[in-house]
């Protein structure tokens, strides 16, 4: 039995989620009927995290066993050849018999993008979420900061989470502009149901003054989820990032 690591690309807006459901169509049922369809046998994947309902990738990473011998750079072609157009295998790579592409995660970084401007533009239409205040990316890259490190970030995750440990470590926020876009770039060891976007919309909430500057420290620590910024939408969040352990891995690139 091979052990194959798959990482995709996909836009999540004609999904709801990555994880298969029951009642609604998921990047997951539509990748794993792409692979049991090239395969020949019944495909169940192993993904990295989940994603909401509206958010990309642009690395996500999975693992699944296969009896088939395909070559990984075949399988990239077959599997994106009977995959819709919205989600791409962008490499595969066989891995030793107990890696698990969730387990064995490291870390992860998330993009959040921003169309900054007050007149809306239709090719960001599901891929960026429009703020029409201005944004001051130098300001927020500053307040950024405070959420590096360790920290009890129960204060910025959805009421009813049900993560007993809500302990995680930040290892890096920045905040750039890039014309009318401004992304948010954080990554860390792990985050919460909506950690990434209580963070952006808290940061966005400080530049448009309904929060002060300076703010986030007392935040982190009154564990409050009122006290901080709103939940931004979901269409501007992307996993961007997967962090393993290569040696762990012991792999070649192939595909």
């Amino acid at each position: 039995m091979r052990n194959l690591f798959l990482t995709l690309a996909y836009n999540g807006a004609a999904y709801h989620g990555w994880q298969r459901q029951n009642n609604a169509y998921t990047v997951q049922q539509a990748v794993e009927e792409g692979l049991s369809a090239l395969l020949g046998e019944d495909v169940t994947v192993n993904g990295c995290s989940r994603t909401d309902a509206g958010v990309h990738a642009n690395m996500y990473c999975l693992t699944f066993q296969t009896e088939n011998a395909i070559p990984p750079q075949g399988l990239i072609i077959g599997v994106n050849d009977k995959l819709p157009d919205d989600i791409a295998v962008r490499e595969c790579r066989e891995v030793p018999e107990g890696f698990h592409a969730r387990f064995d995660c490291k870390g992860k970084e998330y993009l959040y993008i921003v169309h900054n401007s007050a007149l809306k533009n239709p090719f960001y239409k599901d891929t960026a979420m429009r703020w029409r205040h201005p944004i001051d990316a130098q300001l927020l890259d500053r307040e950024a900061k405070a959420f590096i490190g360790t920290h009890d970030f129960k204060g910025f995750c959805c009421a009813d989470n049900d993560k007993e440990n809500t302990v995680r470590e930040i290892y890096s926020f920045d905040v750039r502009r890039d014309g009318e876009l401004v992304r948010f770039t954080v990554s860390g060891s792990g985050f919460l149901y909506n950690m990434v976007r209580i963070m952006v919309g808290t940061l966005l909430y400080i530049g448009d003054g309904k929060l002060a500057r300076g703010c986030i420290p007392g935040l982190i620590a009154a564990r409050d989820r009122t006290l901080a910024g709103k939940t931004v939408e979901p269409q501007g969040l992307y996993l961007n990032r997967v962090f393993y352990e290569e040696g762990k891995m012991t792999l070649e690139k192939q595909g």
